[in-house]
């Protein structure tokens, strides 16, 4: 009897270490695919990074053998740059509105297909030597359509598709990608212009067509990847979501059951509660303290200073050093300490620190770093001929533009794409998403339009221009953002929307706001 006991003992004990090996396995490899997910969505951001990069000031626009192909002087060169970066600013503003309904209709993974191929077109059309400013134009916004739309459908499909403790880093490879891909268009820029003669047209060709690789990647990556569970459960389709969650979590326990059933119930409850939806809908109560904060996030992260230093870089550095050949240099590596530091948040703090206390102390950092640095060339002007050497007050100047770079990068860069898609619940996250990642759109037009101008006119002062915007922005977020880390989708879109929430808030089950305004 002792011996039978024994044996049973020893067959349960086996048992348990078979599920938790298999849960382990599970987990491991769940894991791996959410971080395969999330590389082929925020390839996006890649893309969009890239393409800014080779279009900003110091890129193929300004390249001599660009010039004489579509046959237009000095005169022209700041009109035709403004033009070729503004209109694809305008077709991914556009795109954010376009690309709300078409994915609510055909899925996140459909829609960053037909985004990848709309980009591919205009990207082919502008490697195309055509020797036509009108068509270089119009291709221009039709790769904006294409990017525009992707930059709403990716941060949509990653911040559902990924588990609450990994949201966080994996939505911040958006910003991770973006580093890296105008990083890497600086490279590509510096390499054709000094290895390739300017009379060859593959000069500036090779840069505008490498964008068809990774465009081609983000396609065809889709192909690799199964659909939105929370848009299959949204569309009935409840069969193929719990399929596609048992592929991400790479798990069919109970545990993958019981959020399965979470996502189920708070999808039916966002149906029922704003069924019959109308966009009226979103100028009301919860509904619009949430497109508001959306807005403003987006609107905050181009107010911070840090998208007109990746247009304009040398020309920042040119007031710091008097050096355009150094200016370029310093722009190379801060390209470079964008790429490093970025990189470091996602991977080792994204899911450890609070949201809100992120963007905060990251807005009041940046606020000091622009405030000192604007202080120091008031005080020590960069000579107008520049030198072989750096000054002191311009190393001291440098050290603050990395710092704030750095800072940007551990908060404002990449922390709005996983925040803005996580506070929308499940039948308004498309339009939600679409107005935050048009106000990102509309104001990387506004900046990237003004700053050369702000530079002229106003030198030193914009760096203090941007120090108070960073003062406003810290002083905004403290009083209205909401912690949202730790917490499910669910659990976000049925809790009151106001400043300081902790996690723990989330578990009241007696404030589904959604419901008490459709009743009340």
């Amino acid at each position: 009897m002792e011996e039978t006991q024994s044996l049973l003992g020893r067959s349960g004990e086996h048992a348990r270490f078979l599920r938790a090996a298999a849960k382990m396995k599970g987990t491991t490899l769940g894991k791996i695919r959410a971080y395969w997910l999330g590389s082929v969505v925020c390839m996006g951001g890649f893309l969009f990074g890239y393409d800014s990069g080779i279009k900003s000031t110091g890129g193929v626009l300004t390249l001599a053998s660009f010039q004489s192909d579509y046959r237009y002087g000095s005169a022209d060169k700041t009109h035709t740059n403004s033009l070729s970066v503004g209109l694809q600013q305008l077709g991914g503003f556009l795109a954010c509105f376009l690309a709300w309904p078409l994915t609510d209709r055909l899925g996140r993974k459909k829609s960053l297909m037909i985004s990848s191929f709309i980009f591919c077109v205009g990207a082919l059309i502008q490697t195309i030597n055509t020797h036509s400013l009108a068509a270089f134009y119009v291709a221009r916004v039709i790769a904006g359509l294409g990017l525009g739309a992707a930059t709403v459908a990716v941060p949509m499909f990653n911040s559902e598709m990924m588990p609450k403790e990994m949201r966080g880093q994996v939505g911040s490879f958006f910003q991770w990608f973006y580093t890296f891909g105008i990083f890497v268009s600086y490279w590509v820029d510096y390499g054709v212009a000094r290895g390739i003669t300017s009379t060859s047209s593959s000069q500036w060709q090779i840069p505008i067509g490498l964008q068809l690789a990774p465009a081609a990647f983000l396609g065809l990556g889709m192909l690799t990847v199964p659909e939105s569970t929370r848009w299959l459960t949204k569309k009935g389709r409840h069969e193929e979501a719990w399929k596609s969650l048992q592929w991400i979590r790479a798990d069919d326990s109970q545990t993958t059951a019981d959020e399965m059933e979470e996502i189920r119930s708070g999808v039916t409850d966002d149906a029922m509660a704003t069924e019959g939806f109308q966009v009226k809908e979103l100028l009301e109560g919860e509904n619009f303290k949430r497109i508001c904060a959306a807005f403003a996030v987006f609107t905050a992260q181009q107010a911070t200073g840090a998208t007109a230093f990746a247009y304009f870089g040398p020309q920042y550095f040119n007031l710091i050093v008097g050096n355009s050949e150094q200016s370029l240099l310093l722009t190379a590596i801060f390209g470079a300490v964008k790429v490093v530091a970025c990189g470091i948040f996602v991977l080792f703090f994204s899911e450890r620190l609070s949201r809100r206390q992120v963007l905060i102390g990251g807005a009041a950092f940046m606020a000091a770093c622009q405030i000192t640095t604007a202080a120091v060339v008031k005080s020590y002007p960069a000579s107008n001929g520049g030198g072989q050497s750096v000054p002191p007050s311009g190393i001291a100047t440098i050290a603050f533009i990395y710092l704030f770079v750095i800072a940007y990068n551990f908060s404002w860069g990449p922390m709005p794409w996983p925040y803005v898609s996580e506070i929308f619940p499940a039948r308004i996250r498309e339009p939600g998403v679409a107005v935050g990642v048009a106000s990102q759109w509309l104001f990387n037009f506004v900046f990237s339009l003004t700053t050369p101008y702000m530079i002229s006119s106003m030198g030193w002062g914009t760096f203090l221009l941007w120090g108070i915007f960073d003062v406003v922005i810290a002083i905004l977020a403290f009083i209205f953002l909401k912690e949202t880390r730790g917490l499910s989708l669910e659990a976000i879109a049925h809790q009151r929307f106001k400043a300081g929430n902790s996690p723990d808030d989330a578990s009241d089950k007696n404030k589904d706001v959604f419901a008490e305004h459709h009743e009340g």
